[in-house]
């Protein structure tokens, strides 16, 4: 069974300001909840399109999709190839890029994904590690646990996990593989306890937490395919478009920021001009200045959902 609570779903939908005729992307199909909203608001003659690397995911949005009187078109992609599969899904073409009315982002694991121990997503579920979001890719957290150095092991956690330990652990990674290679995650829990010092895992949460969350990233190279995703679709957007972004912890999020600070107006003329004259026009507008969070509501329903941010910014 396929159970996700969708976060954010009316605010990172709205944000899109759907067209009944429009094209719109879910990059990250997941549970089809934001695909489902989007379905909704669609005429016959709308269309969306939406991807996601986990078959579980796509059969599941088979059947919940279904009842839309709209075009709906699942893939199994990764959102990287976002331009590649928008120009073979026969879409608008503007100077050679596919346009489109809106695309959205709900980054992170799904539900799912976590609950249903087998893909070694879970720190609270015993399993082989794997934590690949696509089952046909070659990379898997054990190669990463058993095979990359401990130096490499120690700046993963630290960069995408923000692991205050990381070295520590690296270190008793090292050590434990020597004499037999660590296959399961519940292996992985007791050797990261082991590298926490005792003090330090009585507090801030589950102390494999964060080194979960960077392996995962690092198996399936979130960061730099969410980077090369989002600048791709902010060219694939039609002008008055917009992109919703879900961002889940600090690193997503700080992306998402920069990439839309860097397609802002950036106007150097003197401020006693009437006109701009030094071509410093933006590509986006910001629809909401600060980042939107869950509601109190939202919060007692999902804990889940607490890191969540949402950012939508519209194509000029």
């Amino acid at each position: 069974m396929f159970h996700h609570i969708t976060v954010l779903k009316e605010e990172a939908t709205e944000g899109l300001n759907i067209k009944q005729d429009g094209i719109y992307v879910d990059c990250t199909l997941g549970g089809a909840g934001h695909s489902s909203v989007i379905a909704s608001k669609l005429g016959p003659k709308g269309r969306l399109i939406a991807l996601d690397q986990d078959d579980w995911a796509l059969d599941h949005a088979k059947s919940k999709l279904a009842e839309f009187d709209t075009n709906i078109t699942l893939i199994k992609t990764n959102f990287r190839d976002l331009t590649e599969v928008l120009t073979a899904q026969d879409v608008p073409m503007q100077g050679g890029i596919p346009q489109v009315d809106g695309i959205l982002y709900d980054l992170g694991v799904s539900s799912p994904q976590f609950d249903e121990g087998e893909r070694g997503f879970s720190y609270n579920h015993d399993a082989p590690l794997d934590m690949r979001m696509d089952q046909s890719a070659l990379l898997t957290a054990r190669d990463i646990i058993n095979e990359w150095s401990e130096e490499e092991i120690a700046r993963i956690l630290y960069v995408y996990g923000e692991e205050k330990f990381s070295r520590r652990i690296a270190r008793v990674i090292v050590k434990k593989r020597k004499s037999a290679p660590i296959e399961t995650t519940g292996e992985l829990v007791d050797i990261i306890k082991e590298g926490i010092p005792a003090a330090a895992r009585r507090t801030g949460g589950h102390p494999a937490k964060r080194s979960f969350q960077a392996l995962r990233i690092a198996v399936n190279d979130e960061l730099g395919a969410f980077e090369e995703a989002l600048h791709q679709a902010v060219r694939c957007l039609k002008p008055g478009g917009r992109v919703s972004v879900i961002t889940f912890h600090s690193l997503e999020d700080r992306i998402c920021k920069q990439i839309f600070s860097s397609y802002l107006e950036k106007c150097t003329c003197p401020t006693d001009f009437p006109l701009c004259v030094c071509g410093g026009k933006g590509t986006l507008r910001l629809v909401n200045r600060k980042p939107m969070v869950p509601t109190e509501a939202e919060l007692s329903q999902n804990p889940r959902a607490r890191s969540a941010k949402l950012r939508v910014a519209e194509k000029l």
